[in-house]
């Protein structure tokens, strides 16, 4: 008896203290979670966040990470849809993590904020572009690396009004929180500077038919088109135009702006506008950058790459200066100018970008863009 209880008690000691010395060393780590879509229809998307993230984590570890600490990475899906954004964030909090790259998607970042922000989880999203996630709401943790649909709206209407110089314009969106958002922005700009704005019409994402909208088009005359919304639906409506002959030019926020929407589209694609942040890759400040995307295979010049990658950075310099402690981290960013990827970036109470810099583009059938004249 004695013998087998001090065996028992040798073995749980040595449990213990390999246990201690395991938590010691997990310790070390700083939690950082991407939260991205891994399901769904827009894992593209996802896709460009972990790469910029992913190699951004990878550059600061083998730097000796920050203050000595290691950055442990978990990727959290949220599909990008709404109804999944409060779970994923309620996964991040329950793993005990502080630090979040996301949501991607702008749906799904308005109905999890409130979760993070409550909880005191630094939250930096490089995609999402609804001023609904922050217009209003005091939120002191969540921030952005790229700029919002008022400021993107604007842009695009600018080059329709000064370059395009369409005679009549229909302006649809997908309904939902992002590409309604953005149309409304391009909408009431064009109103503002006297331009026909003939229809102005939600379609339902996820369709596989766009017959009965384009027909519209064709009827109402138009002979530009401005999409709010997604790559899916962004496809279909250029293929599904060409086909029922509806010659127009078509144009799209960020959210068009995916390889994939080529193999959707097909050469109707050739000529796409779409509105994108600037092209940070071709800076040769990031050149060492790039070499290391492209060591990885990984694609540095895509919409969302560099912005995760400056949000990572953005949190980590944040960590750097004062510690592994989000309620701080939060207080320093929203006071601090920090040199990122994307150029120094500064922030305003409501964690949006002092100013941002999107460019219009078109895109080619060989899924190559080049900046757009006119």
């Amino acid at each position: 008896m004695r013998a087998s209880f001090r065996l028992k008690t040798v073995v749980a000691t040595l449990g213990l203290l390999g246990a201690a010395v395991t938590g010691q060393v997990h310790a070390q780590n700083i939690k950082f979670a991407m939260v991205i879509p891994t399901t769904g229809p827009l894992t593209q998307y996802g896709d460009m966040v972990k790469e910029g993230v992913s190699t951004a984590v990878e550059q600061i570890n083998a730097a000796g990470g920050i203050n000595g600490k290691k950055i442990e990475l978990t990727a959290v899906d949220d599909a990008c849809e709404p109804k999944q954004g409060p779970v994923a964030a309620n996964r991040v909090v329950n793993s005990k993590i502080g630090y979040v790259i996301g949501p991607v998607c702008s749906g799904a970042s308005i109905a999890a904020a409130p979760i993070y922000n409550n909880e005191g989880v630094v939250v930096v999203t490089p995609s999402a572009t609804s001023p609904a996630l922050t217009e209003g709401k005091n939120f002191h943790f969540i921030f952005r690396t790229i700029g919002r649909d008022d400021q993107q709206g604007p842009a695009a209407a600018k080059f329709i009004i000064e370059k395009a110089k369409p005679s009549k314009v229909a302006v649809l969106h997908d309904k939902q929180s992002y590409g309604q958002g953005i149309a409304s922005s391009v909408r009431d700009e064009l109103q503002k500077a006297k331009v026909n704005v003939a229809l102005f019409e939600g379609i339902n994402a996820g369709d596989s038919d766009y017959s009965a909208i384009i027909t519209k088009l064709k009827g109402a005359g138009v002979d530009f088109v401005y999409y709010g919304g997604y790559h899916p639906e962004m496809g279909l409506l250029l293929r599904q135009a060409s086909e029922q002959g509806l010659k127009v030019r078509m144009m799209g926020p960020e959210g068009v702006g995916n390889p994939e929407v080529n193999a959707i589209a097909g050469n109707s694609v050739e000529g796409m506008l779409v509105t994108l942040p600037a092209d940070f890759a071709s800076n040769p400040k990031n050149a060492a950058i790039v070499k290391a995307f492209e060591s990885k295979k990984r694609n540095p010049s895509g919409a969302f790459q560099l912005t995760a990658y400056a949000a990572t950075q953005a949190i980590a310099e944040g960590i750097k200066a004062v510690g592994d402690n989000p309620q701080k981290v939060a207080d320093h960013l929203h006071k601090a100018t920090i040199d990122t990827v994307i150029g120094p970036v500064s922030w305003n109470k409501q964690g949006d970008l002092s100013a941002f810099d999107f460019q219009i583009f078109q895109w080619h059938k060989d899924g190559s863009k080049s900046i757009a004249a006119k």
